[in-house]
């Protein structure tokens, strides 16, 4: 176990390392050239500024005649080495190392918490320290324990008032992205998903993606007291993420360009220098060394009135639940944009197409089922089958590629879907949590169709996008 001290520096260290009045000036440039009035010293040489500074005694060298050469520029002085970190006391030592360990006879500390510190091991403690006979442990009973003596015991019981005391603790004492940690740990460690259907609760929890994707699979058993609670958590969710992606995907796509079609009128950026250059070879002056370009060559932008065509096929099992939250407001988004039709389609082993939903994403997650099994190559048929313009279409599937369908349909079906011109996009993964468990011998039998299969973050999605719009390689993660 590596040592918490080390960690943290001490607030001495910040103090230590700032300049104070007594640094050297050895540095600064003596003003240039000799005066009329008095003799100037000649500029110190690298060797003089190690040499130990003459005495009073010691006669001043006379100074320079306007002939003399002018003196050597000095050198920069080395700098100071880094002022070491003064070792943490150990009374702090103790401290954290009791909040790590968590308390007892077996760690060995005799550490005693007070105050703040006996609070956080308290909410530490109920969340993490459970044993199987802690069910009935009462966590207001420990939050107002001194922490003397006492050893980690767990639990937040089954009570409802008792879970919002904790959940407003830990939101005092850790941040934001901690409080959302330990709340997705509570969920699956302590079974405290069915206290989500108490309003009370739903007020108290930290927003995140992982609380919708467990609100959502609660759906069905949530009372009509708890869903307006529950809508209000998921809209303020899918409103943090539309502020953060909805822009860039915006700019990243309005006005992509159609590599397919050329003009002879591009604009400056979209000139084809390559192609412009052969096409103007002739007109090419020896004497001048360049060639005259009466003719450019370039990239055509897309028309308003041609549209380009996205299908989002979204696996919507209960592991794909922070990918179906992204895909649902990325979904929003791309209607939202005049140029590209935009279709959602979300499958278990039933199909569901939500594109009726889509100018909002809220609506869209609470037609969204998560659970259940997979077909992957039913949902991909139901998308084709509304395919109308194949060369101008995008699908984007985002699946663990776990098929509980036909063996060999998902890839006879991408195999067909690009044998007619359609673009076809696997995504693992749209999340922040990076490649999930997935079927790798579906993923390399996609790829030997020339589809590699990879998890995208919702950063990357627009980026993505826009090169599968455009027909360019897609810049797939680096693993």
């Amino acid at each position: 176990m590596s040592d918490p001290t080390a960690s943290a520096p001490a607030p001495s260290a910040l103090v230590a390392s700032a300049p104070t009045a007594s640094a050297p000036a050895a540095s600064a440039p003596a003003p240039s050239g000799p005066t009329t009035s008095a003799p100037a010293t000649p500029a110190p040489t690298a060797s003089a500024l190690a040499a130990p500074a003459p005495t009073a005694a010691t006669p001043a060298p006379p100074g320079p005649t306007a002939s003399a050469p002018a003196a050597s520029t000095p050198s920069a002085p080395a700098p100071a080495p880094p002022t070491p970190t003064p070792p943490v006391p150990a009374d702090e030592r103790l401290r954290r190392w009791r909040l790590v360990l968590g308390g007892g006879d077996a760690d060995g500390t005799g550490r005693v918490l007070t105050g703040t510190d006996a609070a956080v091991d308290g909410a530490l403690a109920a969340l993490y320290d459970r044993h199987p006979d802690d069910h009935g442990h009462d966590y207001e009973r420990d939050r107002t324990s001194t922490g003397t003596g006492r050893s980690r015991t767990a639990g937040l019981g089954a009570s409802v008032p008792s879970v919002v005391r904790w959940l407003g603790d830990i939101r005092a004492y850790f941040p934001a992205p901690v409080v959302q940690v330990m709340q997705r740990d509570a969920i699956d460690r302590l079974g405290l998903a069915t206290l989500l259907l108490e309003p009370e609760m739903l007020a108290a929890v930290e927003p995140d993606v992982h609380l919708v994707g467990t609100l959502l699979s609660l759906r069905d058993a949530m009372p009509e007291t708890t869903r307006e609670t529950a809508r209000a958590v998921v809209r303020k969710v899918a409103d943090d993420l539309e502020r953060r992606l909805a822009a860039r995907t915006r700019a990243t796509l309005t006005g992509a360009l159609d590599r397919s079609a050329r003009t002879s009128r591009p604009r400056h950026r979209d000139i084809d220098w390559d192609r412009t250059i052969r096409a103007n070879l002739k007109n090419h002056l020896p004497e001048h060394r360049t060639v005259v370009p009466e003719r450019l060559v370039g990239h055509a932008r897309a028309a308003r009135g041609v549209r380009k065509e996205v299908v989002l096929c979204v696996d919507q099992s209960g592991s794909m639940a922070a990918s179906v939250v992204h895909a649902a407001v990325f979904a929003a988004v791309l209607a939202s944009l005049r140029t590209i039709a935009t279709r959602l389609v979300v499958f278990d082993t039933a199909v569901a197409d939500l594109t009726d939903r889509l100018d909002d994403p809220v609506d869209v997650l609470f037609g969204t089922r998560l659970g259940g099994g997979t077909d992957i190559d039913r949902a991909l048929a139901h998308c084709q089958a509304g395919i109308t313009r194949p060369a101008d279409t995008v699908v984007v599937l985002i699946s663990d590629l776990y098929e509980g369908g036909a063996r060999d349909g998902l890839t006879k079906r991408v195999a067909a879907m690009k044998a007619s011109g359609t673009q076809v996009v696997v995504l693992l993964a749209l999340s922040d949590e990076g490649t999930p468990a997935y079927d790798r011998d579906r993923a390399a039998a996609l790829a030997a169709l020339g589809v590699p299969a990879f998890a995208c973050t919702p950063d990357l999605f627009p980026e993505i996008m826009a090169a599968a719009l455009e027909k360019r390689p897609l810049p797939i993660p680096a693993d």
